[in-house]
């Protein structure tokens, strides 16, 4: 089983990407930030979206997209409202390589030409047909959150932690 990592394709607004870069923090997968971006990396712009985590997260950013294949390793699986393929299909369990995620940019998605040579590998979330797409952050943590689902949440703890409040925390007060 490979590693899990969540791909941002030229993402523009800073809330939904700290809200992304929290739950990766939260699922221990690796973000890959593909510039150009709408905003600054500046922990400011970010924190309180990031709830304070910053100094935690493990994430890469790179200039453009071939910079960024120039470095990945893996199988990559497009998100797009275009896709023709139900996500829910898909046995990550199957999949023995990293597996990259990859979601684009809140207005305009991934660029055309970029799905059109990726056609079998693009999919999508299942949505009513009066809903164009869903916000970006919550796109993330759905697809980031079925991967660890199938994977059996590998290196995640099903209780609060005991560097917080602990597991009997309920009990105990």
């Amino acid at each position: 089983m490979g590693k899990v990592n969540l791909v941002l394709f030229e993402p523009e607004i800073p809330q939904n990407t700290a809200n992304i870069m929290r739950t990766c923090l939260a699922t221990n997968t690796k973000l890959h930030l593909i510039e150009p971006l709408g905003f600054s990396l500046e922990e400011k712009y970010l924190k309180r979206a990031s709830a304070n985590h910053m100094k935690l997260m493990h994430f890469e950013v790179y200039k453009n997209y071939p910079e960024f294949l120039e470095t990945m390793q893996g199988k990559m699986i497009f998100l797009t409202r275009y896709g023709l393929k139900n996500f829910y299909e898909i046995n990550f369990k199957n999949i023995e390589e990293d597996i990259y995620l990859v979601l684009g940019k809140e207005s305009t998605g991934i660029p055309y030409d970029l799905l059109r040579g990726h056609l079998d590998d693009c999919y999508r979330l299942p949505m009513a047909n009066q809903v164009r797409s869903l916000n970006l952050s919550n796109a993330a943590a759905i697809v980031v959150y079925e991967v660890m689902r199938q994977l059996g949440f590998s290196s995640l703890s099903f209780y609060e932690p005991e560097n917080f409040k602990g597991k009997n925390f309920l009990k105990n007060i």
